[in-house]
């Protein structure tokens, strides 16, 4: 709570600082205005970059963890919370495994809204999570029967058959005894599977582990690439065309 209410005591400030500028000028300075809305969203930035890193403590509780290829550490923000606060689009409520980013639009593979984790947000870009329990990714065998179907799925390139994935990861379906769906319940000390596919972006297999809620609500996840497939085309009326979100 304390990083949330130190960000809301600097927007309080700027904006009442600029307030007070302008508050008795019959003829405010418009140029000199946008330079200080310039000023303020570049610091605004710089105060978000600070908010989404994990804390120092999360980083060096996985530290051998990360000095692995292919891994990494995030803060996911709740999207209902911090959507439209912060210049990122999506509200650090996003990340993409494939670029890096917390940018949504950016071939995003995960989002965190109203306690739920979900894959697959535009176009005909679908995915399906699995929950492995409380499993350490360094525990991981590619031998188990979720990992093995994730890796070996074909995607789709025709539309059609797209959309039809898309409605059986949103309602569910099961293989060998493993359930598949496009949005999960956030669980602390849950290790979950991810196959995430972006038309015209990428397409990747990601295991990933929440270890911590913040006290705002975000979620510390650490994460392990398992395999990157060559970008997915999509086929319609046999054209084939993009569709990143």
């Amino acid at each position: 709570m304390t990083r949330l209410c130190t960000f809301a005591a600097f927007l309080f400030l700027s904006l009442l600082g600029c307030g007070s500028i302008y508050v008795n000028a019959q003829s405010p300075d418009r140029g000199q205005m946008e330079q200080e809305i310039a000023s303020i969203r570049e610091r605004l930035k710089e105060i978000e970059k600070q908010y989404l890193l994990p804390a120092a403590e999360d980083r060096a509780a996985f530290a051998n963890f990360l000095q692995q290829p292919d891994t990494g550490i995030f803060r996911l923000l709740p999207r209902e919370k911090f959507d439209g606060l912060f210049p990122t689009r999506g509200g650090g409520a996003y990340y993409s495994f494939a670029r890096l980013t917390q940018e949504y639009g950016n071939g995003s593979d995960i989002e965190l809204q109203q306690g739920n984790l979900s894959v697959g947000f535009a176009g005909a870009n679908f995915g399906m999570m699995t929950t492995l329990g409380d499993v350490p990714l360094d525990e991981l065998k590619p031998e188990l029967p979720a990992v093995q179907y994730l890796a070996a799925f074909e995607t789709p390139s025709k539309e059609s058959e797209a959309r039809i994935q898309q409605q059986q990861t949103g309602t569910g379906y099961t293989v060998n005894e493993v359930s598949y769906k496009d949005r999960l319940p956030a669980r602390v000390d849950t290790t979950y599977l991810l196959r995430s596919i972006n038309y015209g972006t990428s397409d990747v297999l990601v295991a990933f582990r929440v270890v911590r809620r913040d006290t705002d609500g975000s979620l510390i996840i650490v994460w392990k690439m398992l395999k990157k497939y060559p970008v997915p085309k999509l086929e319609r009326n046999n054209v084939a065309v993009a569709t990143n979100n």
